[in-house]
């Protein structure tokens, strides 16, 4: 195979594959599940695109030894996406050097972003920039953190200056909007207190959390 195609391409590990199934189905085997992945985006992704045409079986996709956190998110977001919105692939791996926590934390978010899967809470958050005169940063790690445990996701909207805050807190359902050293916490759009910036994480919290508690109308 390495001396027709030089080297492991997308047509090589189509091949192999299909030459493998052949192999297997002569021996009446069938519980078969396929993946072609390598380390290479596009060698990888096409791979996929062209073996899921050519048989039913099951498909693992993805990028393979992706590398470090940084680059392998980019990596396997951008390979993993790009199949999913085609409907192709029936599980997938984040395969990165990190902590195997991390890996599936990652994989929900690819598929939440995707909207294949809509759980947890959705944090927006802007950069850090000029115009933020808190450490927005460590807000909204805060408050992602804090989020995980709420009882009925929420998506939440952090926004380091006033610039920002008064679109962005339209569209989400509660949200921080920050000046010097304090911030407005809003619900939908509308300003619901002023506080410091040391309290801002737990009164936007004490305030979802209490809605949350309270009983249904009947």
């Amino acid at each position: 195979m390495l001396l027709k195609h030089g080297h492991p391409t997308a047509e090589a590990m189509v091949e192999s594959t299909l030459r493998w199934i052949k192999f297997f189905e002569e021996e009446k085997f069938h519980d078969i599940v396929l993946s072609l992945k390598s380390a290479d985006v596009d060698a990888s992704v096409k791979a996929q695109n062209i073996i899921s045409g050519k048989t039913n079986y099951p498909l693992h996709i993805g990028v393979t030894e992706a590398g470090t956190l940084i680059s392998g998110i980019v990596k396997t977001s951008i390979g993993v996406s790009a199949l999913l919105k085609k409907n192709i692939g029936d599980t997938f791996r984040v395969s990165i050097t990190e902590d195997p926590l991390i890996q599936v934390k990652i994989a929900k978010e690819i598929l939440n972003t995707l909207g294949l899967r809509e759980r947890g809470s959705e944090i927006i958050s802007c950069p850090s920039c000029g115009r933020a005169e808190v450490d927005i940063r460590s807000i909204a790690l805060a408050v992602e953190q804090r989020a995980e445990s709420l009882a009925v996701p929420k998506k939440i909207a952090v926004m380091g200056c006033v610039v920002n805050a008064a679109g962005e807190a339209r569209e989400a359902d509660y949200g921080i909007g920050c000046g010097k050293g304090k911030g407005a916490i809003f619900k939908k759009g509308v300003v619901i207190k002023t506080v410091k910036e040391e309290e801002l994480v737990s009164e936007l919290f004490e305030l979802i959390e209490a809605e949350q508690n309270q009983p249904e109308m009947a």
